[in-house]
């Protein structure tokens, strides 16, 4: 087994956890975006959830970018680009929550094309999740 201090080892840790969650999340996601219009104005109406999940990502993404320092590979290179992606999404939500309503109001005019990005990053989790369990040759 090899050790947790080991780059490709700590990779498939967070391609494990990461891999799965963002397969299922974004596929979810990219079914139900014909119904994201009527979800955004009850999350941006109140001022106390785009705090939370802004801090809830802010602590995510800092989280990855401490604890995975590895860019050799390409999934260890889309886990630290989440890391970066999710820290900063994190702190733009908390910091100016408008924007990002105003981001998610004009995305969601063109529904396909957020369903087909969706589903490509829920791809990119699929990828993650056999980065990180398939079997390893000894």
């Amino acid at each position: 087994m090899a050790e947790v201090s080991d780059p490709e080892a700590r990779t498939r840790a967070f391609a494990r956890v990461i891999g799965p969650f963002v397969c299922v999340a974004a596929g979810i996601l990219a079914i139900r975006a014909p119904q994201l219009h009527t979800f955004l104005p009850a999350f941006f109406g109140s001022p106390i959830w785009p705090v939370f999940l802004g801090a809830l990502l802010l602590l995510g993404g800092i989280s990855i970018i401490a604890f995975h320092r590895n860019w050799t590979g390409a999934a260890a290179i889309a886990i630290s680009l989440l890391g970066w992606f999710t820290a900063l999404r994190g702190a733009i939500l908390m910091a100016l929550p408008e924007v990002m309503a105003e981001g998610a109001d004009f995305s969601l005019q063109f529904t396909p094309v957020v369903q087909a990005g969706f589903a490509g990053v829920s791809l990119v989790g699929l990828a993650l999740a056999w980065a990180g369990w398939r079997p390893v040759r000894s």
